[in-house]
């Protein structure tokens, strides 16, 4: 067994961040606990180089419990990529707050679930880091202690506590009927377990994973944390932790159950299905910019649920969800950022932005193409390998529903698009911070389309 700490240099380098984070800040007057940014964007900046060097060695098992692996790689580096620009566009509107240091921490400690969520490859494992990962996004929910913002919290703590339960209680069933946690342990278990158990035991563990995601049936906190929560920290928890859930939704069905037990495709395919529509559905008629993309964020998370649902029908599932999920952490980031910068949430608000300021206009209109998959955004190449994954894994119909949810939610972006070719009702002075990440963030969507779209043609 392969038990060399340096294996998990990434995770230490956010771990040992956030310790160091946390001191620091009780001893910094609240002047001065900006150093505490520093420090959590240094731990960062470093767990992404390593996670870089780590991506070209061999794969590997850690402690039996954690995979070193593609999937491992790419969660790393676009959760650490992710959470560095969450804390820029946070760094604003914290400075000198009195729990400033607390607040890097919190994103810190539920970035590291994220990133052990995404590696695990024991049940035990996956229930902490599940925890680790929702307990720190409670408190930054309502970290603004307004009306908002506590309603927020406690629709937020309260499903994912109960929806924590059954997943704990699936756990136990998979356990009792596979003869173990482990995922090598569970899949030659559940081979011979009757198939009502084991079919019992993946739904009750599901409900955890998709309250991660935002997908149905745990989709419900989704409108209401991102409108209620504080905008930057509706950016971090609509992006960052469903990497890993996505990560450990995919782990699990490729690793862990053998192939069509307890009805994997077919059942994750029903709830993609579900997902993507009632997204679409719920942001037709929303003219709160967050509530819109929440509603997205919530019909993406019915797209990336297609290659899951392939998972161990075809060997383009991985690389589908991989790409695709990098891309909207990219883009999803880059919409926030937007908002964030612009200062308003009302759609009507944006009026003329692409006039009052093209930089950031132009990039939220990047952006919001990149939902729906317009070329050559990155997005564009992830839906493409989520339609081939799908195609490929004899899912036609999930197919067809996927590109029928595409062209229907062109309507909604364009209600928010169009006004930001129009002239401007009023001054628009952007923060700059938040509009230089929503700007890097567009860059880098159009980099990752164009450089995917060269590498697949070749």
């Amino acid at each position: 067994m392969n038990e060399n700490p340096a294996d998990l240099a990434p995770e230490l380098c956010v771990l040992i961040a956030a310790v160091l984070g946390l001191v620091n800040g009780l001893f910094l007057p609240r002047t001065r606990q900006w150093r505490v940014a520093v420090v959590c964007a240094a731990g960062l900046a470093a767990g992404l180089a390593v996670a870089a060097v780590d991506a070209t060695r061999p794969d590997l098992v850690v402690f039996d419990a954690f995979f070193v692996d593609p999937i491992t790689h790419v969660t790393r580096i676009t959760v650490l990529g992710a959470t560095l620009l969450v804390l820029a566009l946070a760094a604003g509107p914290v400075r000198d707050h009195p729990r400033e240091s607390e607040h890097y921490v919190l994103i810190l400690l539920s970035a590291l679930g994220t990133m052990v969520l995404g590696a695990s490859s024991d049940l035990l494992v996956v229930v902490a880091a599940y925890l680790l990962a929702s307990l720190p996004a409670y408190a930054l929910a309502g970290f603004g202690k307004d009306a908002h913002g506590t309603e927020a919290a406690l629709k937020y703590y309260l499903m994912g506590a109960f929806l924590g339960v059954v997943m704990l209680a699936g756990v136990t069933l998979l356990y009792g009927v596979g003869r173990g946690t482990a995922y090598g342990t569970l899949r030659a278990g559940l081979a011979a377990a009757p198939s009502a158990a084991a079919s019992t035991g993946v739904v009750a563990l599901l409900a955890g994973l998709l309250f991660k995601a935002g997908a149905v049936p745990g989709q419900f906190w989704v409108p209401d944390v991102t409108e209620g929560a504080p905008p930057a920290v509706a950016a971090f928890v609509t992006t960052v932790p469903k990497i890993g859930a996505f990560a450990a939704l995919l782990r699990f069905g490729s690793e862990a159950l053998p192939p069509g037990a307890g009805g994997w495709p077919a059942l994750v395919a029903v709830i993609a299905a579900a997902t993507m529509t009632l997204g679409n559905l719920a942001a037709f008629g929303q003219d709160n910019v967050r509530r819109l993309l929440a509603y997205s964020t919530v019909s993406q998370a019915g797209y990336l649920l297609v290659p899951v649902a392939m998972a161990g029908r075809t060997d383009l599932a991985r690389t589908a969800l991989l790409f695709y999920v990098a891309a909207y952490a990219v883009t999803n980031l880059g919409a926030f950022a937007a908002v964030v910068a612009a200062g308003r949430d009302d759609l009507a608000a944006y009026t003329g932005l692409l006039r009052a300021s093209p930089l950031l206009g132009l990039s939220l209109v990047v952006c919001l193409l990149g939902f729906v998959g317009t070329p050559p955004t990155a997005v564009f190449v992830g839906k493409v390998l989520m339609f081939g994954a799908a195609l490929d894994g004899r899912y036609a119909w999930l197919a067809a529903v996927a590109a029928i949810n595409t062209v229907a939610s062109v309507f909604y972006y364009l209600r928010w698009i169009v006004p930001l070719f129009r002239r401007p009702d009023g001054a628009v002075r952007p923060a700059r911070g938040a509009s230089a990440v929503a700007v890097a963030a567009a860059l880098l969507s159009l980099v990752l389309g164009v450089g995917a779209g060269v590498a697949l043609t070749a």
